[in-house]
This record gives structure tokens, sequence and C-alpha cells, in this order.
């Protein structure tokens, strides 16, 4: 995607060889006008998978989740990292590694929010390691349902979650795939 390339040149930070900071437009900061554009490649992407849900983790992946499920016109369930007194007692759960925190988290999606029926794409900003969509591919498995595919934003193609979500069979997507980044430049791939 074109015009997601050329945003991250222009607004994206590169730190050390393995952060891209895209927080002014992606994940802090949300430019919906961009975000449209990007709902609707992953729509373009996803169209004939006969989607019934929309898969997310908490918190990055919400919004772009929210803005693509306009196009499919379903609902989005979103992984929560933390307990909360009002979510339901009957969960699915699976451990998540992040990256970006250096943190292991327990994720947490109710049971009547996926079925045995569902078709469901899971869409994220980032694939690092791969970890975020495992833990959502696991509960997927765990409910019974069946994963259409995986749409990223950015994929960090010199670390390892395309390759193994691409062996494993995975539907996967990513909108810009970064090979490298060294002394401050970004090269796609």
């Amino acid at each position: 995607m074109e015009l997601l390339k050329r945003k991250i040149l222009e607004e994206g930070e590169v730190i050390g060889e393995d952060i891209l900071k895209v927080d002014s437009f992606l994940n802090h900061q949300l430019d919906i006008e961009f975000l449209n554009e990007v709902g609707r490649e992953f729509w373009y992407r996803f169209k004939d998978e006969k989607v019934t849900r929309i898969l997310t983790i908490e918190s990055s992946g919400i919004a772009i989740a929210a803005i693509t499920a306009q196009y499919f016109k379903v609902p989005v369930v979103f992984a929560k990292k933390n307990i909360s007194r009002n979510l339901d007692t009957e969960i699915y759960t699976s451990e998540v590694f992040s990256f970006t925190k250096g943190t292991t988290y327990q994720i947490k999606v109710a049971k009547r929010y996926i079925t045995s029926q569902d078709r469901i794409l899971i869409i994220d900003d980032f694939l690092a390691n791969g970890r975020a969509v495992l833990g959502l591919k696991d509960i997927i498995e765990q409910a019974g349902a069946y994963l259409v595919g995986v749409g990223i934003v950015i994929e960090k193609g010199f670390q390892q979650g395309g390759k193994t979500l691409r062996e494993a069979g995975v539907n996967l997507h990513s909108l810009a795939i970064v090979d490298s980044m060294r002394d401050g430049k970004i090269v796609f791939r």
C-alpha cells in the first residue's frame, strides 16, 4: 500500500534497529481519513472470505479493527489484557508476550462473543514476533471458530512473526513490510 509507505517515510521515526514509531497517525494520535483507506484495503483483500467477526487485541488494534469492520458490516471483538469486574466468567484465555512492552499478558475474550459458527479476521497494527496473532489464533481454535486470515498494517519483516504465520498456513496480508531499519533509514520489501 503506497499511501502507507509514504506515511511511514514522512511521519515515522526509527528508534534503534527494531522500533518504528508511528504514533502520530496509527497508535496514539489517529489519522481517521488514512485509517479509512487502511480499512478499505483490508476489506478489498478479504472481501470474499465471508467474515462474521473481526478480532483484535487491546489497545492499538481496536481503532483499525473498528474502521475495517464498517466495510464488512460485522462486529469487532477485542481481547482484553486486564481482568475487570464486568468481564464474563466464561472466557477463553491465552498467553501473549508483547515485544513492545516486554511483558507477558493473559488475554481474555468472553465465550459469548465467539462461536464455532464464526469466520474470523484478525486485524492488528504491527506484526513483530507474531505472539499476539498466535494468542488470538489460539482463542479462535478454543472456540472452534475458523480463522479466515490476518490483516496487519505494518509487518517487521526482519523479525520472525510473518515467517512463522506463513509457514503455519495463515492467510496473512501485511499492508507494508519493513525489511530493515538501519541508521534511521527504512527499507521496504
